[in-house]
């Protein structure tokens, strides 16, 4: 008697290689071989008798057969996951995972957890570092708190919380600051830059828009995440340049400087949810955050905080 369905692993196999396009990357998320994968792939090709994947340049894409069963098998492992997820959590006592990057984290959400958790108790929030939170590799957050600019990332409904505003910081410490004030911003074209590779568009956002030659700026230690990045400006190291938010407690403290101000970019502070999951929590969690940003802007501008 012949099966009505084929091995769910195969079906696993090919659904994964199908949304992320690569073979490699399918058995990274799946924890197997490259060849277990093929070998599953194989499998559903002879019972199906019509070839799944054909290699195009290095790569592989899907047949017409492919897209057909990826769009049947897609939306069914949805499915099974989401009752899954329902099944193993309880909202009401679940905690809230909040997927952030790490600078992001330090810099501005830890020091106002306190006040969150006391606001929000119903959350119970578990805060999850990623680097790139809306690509998770391997666990969806229930929520991600982002700088980004649209295009959002399909699959995700995302709620823009305030404007991002970026601007070139020193600490007070820094050798080079008088020097710098008396000649003001146009001085920087010759100022040897602190700069991060995760933000690489940052220095030529800000020139642009305070109309200096991108072309004139000149780099000077670079640090992977912006949060070395920052640690290395408050320690006098040189001129950083950074999102207002995140700065806004060392400008507060007097750690950094803010001499030529913060311009508006086109990206956001945004939380974005998965589309197929629903979560009560999510819009008071964005009404929260929209107002601590608010009273940051207005600590900046010398408004009262409310």
């Amino acid at each position: 008697m012949s099966r009505d369905l084929p091995s769910l692993n195969a079906l696993r196999a090919f659904e994964a290689t199908a949304r992320l396009g690569s073979v490699s990357r399918a058995a990274e998320e799946l924890h197997v071989t490259h060849g277990a994968i093929s070998r599953q792939l194989r499998v559903l090709e002879r019972e199906l008798d019509q070839a799944l994947f054909v290699r195009l340049g290095r790569g592989i894409v899907l047949t017409s057969v492919g897209e057909q069963l990826r769009d049947r098998v897609a939306g069914a492992f949805d499915q099974l996951r989401d009752g899954w997820v329902e099944l193993r959590r309880n909202r009401s006592e679940a905690p809230f995972v909040l997927g952030c990057a790490s600078s992001l984290l330090a810099r501005w959400v830890i020091p106002r957890l306190d006040r969150l958790e006391r606001d929000l108790p119903m959350l119970r929030l578990h805060l999850s570092p990623e680097e790139d939170p809306l690509a998770p590799q391997h666990a969806e957050p229930d929520a991600a708190l982002a700088l980004a600019a649209p295009p959002w990332p399909a699959g995700w409904q995302v709620h823009q919380l305030a404007p991002e505003r970026i601007g070139p910081v020193v600490s007070p410490r820094y050798a080079g600051l008088v020097r710098l004030q008396a000649l003001g911003e146009s001085a920087l074209g010759h100022e040897a830059l602190l700069h991060t590779s995760s933000r690489p568009q940052a220095w030529p956002v800000w020139a642009k828009a305070s109309g200096l030659s991108v072309d004139s700026l000149h780099y000077g230690q670079g640090f992977t995440r912006l949060f070395y990045l920052l640690e290395a400006a408050v320690a006098g190291l040189g001129v950083a340049i950074a999102p207002e938010q995140l700065v806004q407690d060392d400008l507060d403290a007097g750690r950094l400087l803010a001499p030529w101000g913060f311009r508006q970019t086109d990206a956001s502070w945004i939380l974005a949810t998965p589309r197929r999951r629903s979560d009560s929590r999510v819009d008071a969690l964005a009404a929260w955050l929209r107002k601590a940003l608010t009273r940051d802007a207005n600590t900046q501008a010398g408004l009262p905080r409310t």
